[in-house]
């Protein structure tokens, strides 16, 4: 089993910036891809970025290129998400997941951190 637990949410302005931990523990060898996800009160969860665990390889959602960077320090199995320029649409619970090799899921979640930019 993989355990994630999210941190560093909380409140900010417009304009402000915050940094999310994700620490991973437990079986955490068979992990493949490292992702944050988000979902605002009456809407879908969506995907915000994702990283390799290995290679490093990111991706993200065209709403937070140039604002958002994912990074990872493997050696202490912790995925971070830095947010810059926010908005009040980036307004959300921030989920960490992890995706094994070999699956098209990601089958971990952690249990969410708020994030709230005020307007």
């Amino acid at each position: 089993q993989v355990q994630l637990v999210e941190s560093g949410g909380g409140l900010v302005q417009a304009g402000g910036s915050l940094r999310l931990s994700c620490a991973a523990s437990g079986r955490t060898f068979n992990i493949y891809t490292m992702g944050w996800f988000r979902q605002a009160p009456g809407k879908e969860r969506e995907s915000v970025a994702t990283i390799t665990w290995s290679g490093g390889g990111t991706s993200y959602a065209d709403f937070v290129k140039g604002r958002f960077a994912i990074s990872r320090e493997n050696a202490k199995n912790t995925v971070y998400l830095q947010m810059s320029s926010l908005k009040p649409d980036d307004t959300a619970v921030y989920y960490c997941a992890a995706r094994e090799y070999g699956k098209l899921t990601y089958a971990y979640w952690g249990q969410g951190t708020q994030v709230t930019v005020s307007s």
